[in-house]
């Protein structure tokens, strides 16, 4: 038994030497058998996933979007395997994920333009895969300019058929609107160009929002993404990176206004037929003020940048143009006819025409969204243009007149001007002005009123010499002068007043002609206390008999004159 043991341990030594060589071999084979099936699994794409990146074949969805990640981890890993001495996998790996990945871009660039052909931006519900997609596509920036300027130029061709069907309800796709054309409809001017600035403003609104929702739903991401991918391009590295960041919101609001660019011109177009063929300057600074009131709106929207609203500033500054043309011809024009003073002092015709136009455009200034610092500077700038000349002209008219009847006639005239300011918050400046031009022909109204009551009361001579030797103790009056004085006065007193405020009964401003009068009575009635005083001082310095006294003669007081002249 035990040579027997001896001999089959003799024979089984070599097969178990050799299944012992053979158990290492399958662990060293098992273990190279994982490492390749994690690396094919980590580093290699399968065939479904190949064939769902790279065929057209294929739908772009959830796989693709799964194949082209997983295709970008393998080459952002394969630096790990660039860090062996062997680099010829790795090499290997990352040229086919990299050609991988170019199929991947080109397919998603191929379906996106197709998708943009048939993309309803109406629809609320905004397709998820394409905003998915124009996220991914962000990484090829050169690529995901290419579409935004195929969506601009489609959209934009949309858009302005969508609004040359609205303005005469014939489109380019022989549909028939529900809505009457806006040439039918607004046969005022003013209205026409409101409802052409209205609809592309509400056109402006709606396309921000819907792109707002495809492009900027993953906004960060898509900046993000953007970035790398500029800063991977060529060109960028031989620049150094010296170009801006991507800004979305500068991006969103240039692609909108691309959008609208062929409604823009469209609009351009038939707002300048509206303006050049206007002949009525209050029109034309409506106008004006209502495309300065959409480029304000159209400045929040889209910012300070894009040609909707260089289009809509270079209107204004033409409706302005315009406006300043009509009002030099309508200068002219009153200017070229003879002029003439109206029997009553009142304002010229071609004043009152005038203020009242620019009662029409001032109106207009308080409803725009200016600021109040530059909406006063422009409304004062227009005033200048409008209004100043016509008032020179009716002052002009005033050089032939009498003292009075000149600052009678100065003052209808600022007070019609005033009036027509005080309609408006923005011309305060211009009302203190007038005021103030108002107070001084007042004044010398004043002087003239109390050179009336001097010489009515026959009393101007006798005052002028009392104020001319105020500082002496005597002034000889002579007693029939003075006698002379005080029947005329008792003559005077009785219509002073009334005859006074004849004398202003032109004066359109009836409240004004009385203060100006009583502010002569006073001083008249201030001028004869000063002769009471100086009478009263003579009296007691003569000592007289009381039939002698100059007051026998002059029993008039104070008191009695400012009753009658009250």
């Amino acid at each position: 038994m035990k040579g027997t043991v001896a001999a089959a341990r003799v024979e089984i030594g070599t097969p178990l030497a050799e299944a012992n060589v053979l158990l290492e071999k399958r662990k060293a084979t098992e273990r190279r058998r994982h490492i390749l099936q994690t690396l094919r699994e980590r580093f290699v794409l399968s065939e479904d996933e190949a064939v769902a990146l790279t065929s057209t074949a294929e739908p772009v969805n959830d796989e693709f979007f799964a194949a082209l990640a997983k295709a970008k981890k393998i080459t952002s890993e394969c630096e790990v395997l660039l860090g062996f001495e062997n680099q010829t996998l790795a090499s290997e790996i990352m040229e086919k994920a990299s050609k991988n990945i170019g199929f991947g871009y080109q397919k998603l660039y191929k379906w996106v333009q197709r998708e943009f052909k048939a993309l309803d931006l109406e629809n609320p519900q905004m397709n998820a895969t394409m905003r998915k997609a124009l996220t991914v596509l962000a990484a090829r920036p050169s690529l995901f300019q290419n579409c935004l300027d195929f969506f601009a130029d489609a959209r934009q061709r949309i858009l302005s058929d969508a609004f040359f069907a609205s303005l005469t309800g014939n489109g380019n796709s022989g549909e028939s609107t529900a809505v009457k054309p806006i040439d039918m409809i607004a046969h005022d001017p003013l209205r026409y160009v409101g409802d052409m600035l209205a609809w592309v403003h509400s056109t402006a609104v709606s396309e921000r929002e819907v792109l707002e929702v495809l492009f900027v739903a993953d906004g960060e991401e898509v900046v993000k993404d953007i970035n790398s991918g500029r800063d991977a391009e060529l060109w960028r590295i031989i620049s150094d990176g010296e170009d801006e960041e991507f800004n979305t919101l500068k991006a969103l609001n240039s692609l909108v206004d691309r959008d609208v660019s062929g409604a823009t011109r469209l609009l351009r177009q038939r707002v300048e037929q509206v303006i050049q063929s206007n002949e009525d300057s209050i029109l034309a600074h409506k106008l004006a003020n209502l495309l300065k009131f959409y480029g304000i709106m159209l400045l929040k929207l889209l910012g300070p940048d894009g040609s909707l609203l260089d289009a809509v500033r270079s209107l204004e500054k033409e409706a302005m143009r315009q406006f300043r043309a009509l009002l030099r011809e309508r200068i002219a024009a009153v200017r070229a006819e003879p002029q003439s003073m109206p029997s009553n002092l009142s304002p010229p015709v071609f004043l009152q025409d005038a203020l009242k136009q620019i009662q029409a455009m001032v109106s207009t200034y308080d409803t725009s969204l200016s600021p109040s610092e530059s909406k006063e500077d422009g409304i004062d700038q227009m005033l200048g243009e409008a209004i100043d000349p016509f008032i020179l002209d009716s002052e002009a008219l005033a050089k032939s007149l009498s003292t009075l009847r000149r600052s009678v006639y100065l003052i209808n005239c600022r007070l019609a001007v005033m009036s027509c300011f005080k309609q408006s918050n923005s011309t305060s400046q211009r009302e203190e002005k007038l005021k103030s031009s108002i107070n001084d022909e007042a004044s010398i109204l004043i002087d003239s009123q109390l050179e009336f009551f001097y010489h009515g009361s026959g009393l101007s001579d006798i005052i002028a010499l009392i104020k001319k030797d105020a500082g002496s103790t005597r002034s000889p009056i002579a007693i029939a002068k003075l006698s002379s004085s005080s029947s005329e006065l008792d003559h005077f007193l009785p219509s002073a007043y009334i005859d006074a405020l004849e004398r202003l009964g032109q004066l359109q401003d009836s409240t004004l002609a009385r203060k100006i009068t009583e502010d002569a009575a006073e001083r008249f009635c201030t001028d004869f206390e000063l002769l009471e005083k100086h009478i009263d001082s003579l009296d007691l310095a003569t000592d007289g008999e009381q039939d002698n006294t100059l007051r026998s003669v002059f029993p008039r007081t104070a008191d009695e004159i400012r009753v009658l002249l009250s």
